[in-house]
């Protein structure tokens, strides 16, 4: 069983939801971001989401896109984000990483190379945003035989035959994107998800996440009411953004720890 799976029905079985912060990874700079992992994990995330930093980031709004910039003006590429992991998981062997990024760093390391390279740096799962169901069929045998989940978004917008080629294909979770837009562009229409979930659960038995628009602990708390797990980027890349060095530390941590504790009151 992957760390991953581990993880959902250890959660499962506590009733609990899982909670998934995201960062980019050498946002503001590469020595900030293993202790901004650890950061979320001491505030309670369960699993975490690491973006890679490029340069078209075209499902990302201004916060994120603002982070990636920050961290290509340091020079942060693909293999620094996975010697990021290998140095997490050197204290840290029970929490879920996922990758999440789009295909043009892992086209140009190579399939069998990134697989390797990501295996042997501790990752659990890959979600690209730009590889469909339809072409990455090979690249999820690849991910699949070096242990690494591969996640796949669904929309608002995604029609039937689509969530079935996704669940067909997806290890781990489903992330589903709850608005129509970019990261942090607006707030979710939580009658409009709670709708859509359940022709994603009769589709597949993965856990369901959601995320996209959710910025503050009851928000959360709401969304973890219909899903099994709450995705949350921008407004913490916006506290890490806006916080004093002294400080993001603790403003990260305290942050997160409010979202669980409103996940855990359900």
């Amino acid at each position: 069983m992957s760390r991953i799976a581990a993880t959902f029905a250890a959660l499962k079985a506590a009733n609990r939801k899982a909670l998934i912060p995201f960062v980019t990874a050498g946002d503001p700079d590469p020595a900030a971001t293993v202790p901004l992992m650890h950061a979320l994990v001491a505030g309670g995330a369960d699993i975490l989401e690491l973006g890679v930093p490029f340069s078209d980031p075209m499902a990302d709004g201004p916060t994120i896109q603002r982070a990636s910039e920050r961290a290509l003006k340091h020079g942060v590429g693909l293999k620094d984000v996975l010697a990021m992991v290998a140095e997490f998981r050197q204290t840290n062997g029970d929490t879920p990483v996922v990758l999440m990024g789009y295909a043009n760093p892992i086209e140009a390391m190579g399939w069998d190379g990134f697989c390797a390279s990501a295996k042997a740096a501790g990752m659990d799962g890959v979600l690209t945003v730009d590889y469909p169901p339809e072409e990455s069929g090979e690249f999820a045998a690849k991910c699949a035989a070096a242990g690494l989940d591969n996640i796949y978004l669904l929309a608002p917008t995604t029609p039937a035959e689509r969530v079935d080629a996704v669940a067909r294909h997806a290890r781990g979770f489903i992330y589903y994107v709850s608005l129509k837009g970019v990261t942090g562009a607006a707030t979710l229409d939580l009658g409009e998800v709670a709708a859509r979930l359940p022709a994603i659960r009769a589709a597949t038995g993965l856990p369901v996440g959601v995320g996209f628009g959710i910025r503050d602990a009851d928000t959360a708390r709401q969304v973890g009411g219909i899903a099994d797990a709450v995705v949350i980027g921008s407004r913490i890349v916006q506290e890490i953004e806006q916080s004093e060095p002294a400080a993001r530390l603790d403003n990260v941590r305290n942050f997160v720890a409010g979202v669980r504790a409103a996940l855990d009151r359900g």
